[in-house]
């Protein structure tokens, strides 16, 4: 069908509604309405109808009042949701349940200060839809600072119901501990300490991480910044024991923390505690020197268990791995080839014929600088007069470190019927997964650092909500890993090492994944923080007819592939 226009002599021109056809071979035509009493404008919508053309074009039409990101929030609160976090918080929905979710959902898709948060859950600064999916109405900096305070006093309640439902009797709990700086000098927790953020001469926090065998987060404290590792221990098992109810428990902690002192004066008079932990060094070149270790130990093996006296009713579990002894050689070389090169210099300064180095003093305290930077005084010998210096390597000393280079020494109170040789080794090392989560929690996703907030409390719940967000996304990266870089079948990679004591090694799945940067079905790979980003493209777009007074309605963004994969592995639907 057409629109035809019909010129007459003397009349107005006829405007009909005609059909074509074939007949006997010829093109026909017949009318089938006459539109000429329709108005122009009626007609030429008509015609364009007809011709399936857009009436109005949609910049004419609407325009778009505002864009509001959501997908990743979607998924985000979808997952807390899901995994009955809000519940966990409080099982009665509160004002102050909303705006601790709404941080800790904010703390995964976009980490930002306390006040830039409050910003984003405004209506007129608001860069997600997060307030609206939350009903969270007008919010101001003080209500998230009271959810706070609300937060911190419910740590324990919600702690002890991570812990019912991660933890059971008998389980592995992985413990370490972290620092990081503090900006300001007005909070009680914030002190100087050993910081391992290199940030020395600033104010820290100590916060100690208690996870399940698989590394999800059950429980943070925070400490005062010079507060030792050793000394947290206590509390830790206080806490198991105590706050969660659990009988029988396997501590699992570095041979920082878990000292000799600590298993002898904090874990030994409790029933039911167990630990796994390793040798120092100094322990370790004691062995060596009374002989209980050698290296025909690792003739056929790279792991053996001995005995010792000075370790009555323990396991030890000598292990050696083969590049970490490479790698432990090659760096002291290069810290000794660097000491000698300034070393040398003051070697030269003392014999320069013009204004020469001087004084036993003067000599010594440069030396000292040198040989503390590099920390490796131990290895030499140095001869300091006034008029002189002069050094040389001590080898045998360099002898005797060299023998224990890529030994190190698992030592645990469980005995062989309960975890093998084997599985003790790989439960010390899966403090791996706890010190992930330090990274993930400082640096990568959650930013808990730098800390601004002064009242002691403030920065408890802080790290707190830090934890839960990291809680969160933990989860969800089990359940992405497919379209992640992760590795999603590390049970594949342990197989393919030699031993346990082997370096971990990336599955054939993952390494091919991440060759190719796609997933078995074609879709492109992302890290947490890309996936994130892709997400968030999907967008709740206000929508206002220019035509007419019609009020403005919504529409979303409809998902790429990618995206409904990413909430189908969720188990989340895609619909804002």
């Amino acid at each position: 069908m057409y629109v035809e226009t019909v010129r007459n002599r003397s009349s107005p021109p006829a405007i009909l509604l005609r059909e074509s056809f074939r007949e006997a071979g010829k093109v026909k035509k017949r009318t089938l309405a006459n539109l000429s009493h329709w108005p122009p404008e009626k007609v030429e919508a008509f015609r364009r109808v007809l011709r399936d053309e857009p009436l109005v074009a949609p910049d004419d039409a609407f325009e778009i009042v505002r864009t509001l990101p959501a997908g990743h929030v979607v998924a985000v609160l979808g997952t807390v949701k899901k995994l009955g976090l809000d519940r966990i918080l409080s099982g009665k929905r509160t004002s102050e349940r909303d705006r601790v979710v709404a941080m800790i959902v904010a703390r995964v898709v976009d980490p930002r200060s306390k006040l830039a948060t409050t910003r984003g859950l405004q209506s007129d600064t608001a860069f997600s839809d997060l307030s609206d999916q939350l009903e969270l109405g007008s919010v101001v900096e003080d209500d998230l600072y009271a959810a706070m305070d609300w937060l911190v006093e419910r740590q324990p309640v919600i702690e002890k119901k991570l812990a019912a439902k991660h933890l059971e009797n008998g389980t592995l709990v992985l413990y370490d501990v972290t620092s990081t700086y503090f900006e300001g000098r007005h909070c009680s927790l914030a002190n100087q300490g050993y910081s391992r953020d290199g940030k020395k001469g600033t104010l820290q926090i100590v916060f100690g991480l208690l996870c399940s065998p698989d590394g999800c987060p059950i429980a943070v404290e925070v400490f005062e910044g010079n507060t030792a590792d050793p000394g947290t221990v206590a509390n830790q098992i206080a806490k198991l024991r105590s706050r969660f109810g659990l009988d029988r428990v396997v501590l699992v902690g570095d041979r920082g923390m878990l000292t000799e002192a600590r298993i002898r004066e904090d874990i030994a008079p409790i029933d039911g505690i167990d630990w796994i932990t390793a040798l120092r060094s100094p322990a370790i070149k004691k062995l060596v020197e009374h002989g209980a270790i050698s290296h025909s130990l690792f003739d056929e093996r790279d792991l053996a268990e001995i005995t010792s006296p000075d370790y009555a009713g323990e396991r030890l579990i000598v292990c050696r791995n083969p590049l970490l002894a490479t790698e432990r050689a090659r760096k002291r070389q290069d810290l000794l080839q660097a000491t000698e090169h300034e070393l040398d210099k003051i070697v030269a300064a003392t014999r320069r014929s013009s204004r020469p180095l001087r004084g036993a003093g003067e000599i010594g305290e440069r030396v000292g600088r040198v040989v503390n930077r590099f920390k490796v005084a131990k290895h030499f010998r140095r001869t300091i007069t006034d008029t002189s210096f002069s050094y040389e390597r001590d080898i045998e000393k360099i002898r005797d470190e060299a023998a224990l280079d890529g030994i190190y020494i698992v030592r645990t109170s469980l005995d062989e019927t309960t975890l093998n040789a084997e599985d003790t080794v790989l439960a010390y090392k899966r403090l791996s997964v706890a010190e992930r989560a330090f990274r993930s929690m400082k640096t990568v996703d959650m930013h808990v650092r730098p800390i601004h907030h002064r009242l002691a409390d403030r920065v408890r719940s802080h790290v707190f909500l830090c934890m839960l967000a990291y809680y969160v996304e933990w989860h969800m990266r089990q359940a992405l890993a497919s379209i992640l870089f992760d590795d999603e079948q590390p049970e594949a990679g342990n197989a393919a090492r030699s031993s346990v004591v082997a370096p971990a090694q990336r599955s054939p799945h993952a390494k091919a994944k991440a060759a190719s940067k796609r997933t078995v079905d074609g879709l492109p790979v992302h890290s947490f923080r890309t996936l994130l980003a892709d997400l968030q493209t999907l967008a709740k777009n206000v929508v206002r007819p220019k035509s007419s007074d019609a009020p403005p309605f919504t529409m979303h963004t409809t998902p790429t592939p990618l995206q409904a994969r990413a909430f189908q592995l969720l188990g989340l639907s895609p619909q804002l």
